[in-house]
Formats: C-alpha cells, structure tokens, sequence
C-alpha cells in the first residue's frame, strides 16, 4: 500500500513554521524534510522518524517499527497529535546533517 499524496500534504500542513518543509516522494513512499534534512519517512500513511537519542524521553512511549522490510525500528508518529509531531521533528532538525550531493 503506497502513501496518500494527501496525507503527506496534511503532514507539512502540520510542520507549517518549523523551517523551510518539503517533501520528496522515494521509492513509491515519502521523505519530509525540514531544512533540507531528512527527518520524516512516510510509509503506508504511516509518519515515522529514527530512533534518535534526543528523541527517547518525548517518544519513548510510542510504538515502534521498521518502515521497510529490512530496515531499522523507527518511532511511529500520530499524524494527530500535532503538538509531538512538530516537537520530533524540531529535535531531529537539530541533529540531523544535511545530506551530501552525489556526483554524478
């Protein structure tokens, strides 16, 4: 089951004011970036961040699961509760580089 395009579009609604939002579709799913960082995978309409150090108190609660076959567990996110999201996502932007330019 692939990702709604709406879905993702109500996500960066969500993170409105956090920075320059974007989204990049990968793979048939989803990638929200926040500043040009990678900080959300959107899998089956399913908001997901890495495990991330700096995110264990606000998130150590929620479930957890791997986005893909083969993947490391990430934190499932309630596209919701709107206060929790857009504070995951502050904390990864901190600590999240921007990625590298391939050559080509």
């Amino acid at each position: 089951m692939a990702t709604n395009p709406e879905f993702v579009e109500y996500l960066c609604d969500q993170l409105e004011g956090l920075g320059a939002i974007r989204s990049r579709k990968m793979f048939g799913e989803y990638m929200i970036y926040c500043n040009d960082k990678p900080v959300i995978i959107v899998c089956d309409d399913r908001p997901m961040v890495k495990m991330l150090p700096i995110l264990e108190p606000l998130l150590k609660d929620h479930p957890t699961a791997p986005p893909y076959e083969g993947a490391k567990a990430h934190y499932v996110l309630d596209s919701d509760d709107r206060e929790t999201l857009r504070e995951a996502v502050r904390l990864a932007e901190e600590v999240t580089p921007v990625p590298k330019k391939r050559k080509k």
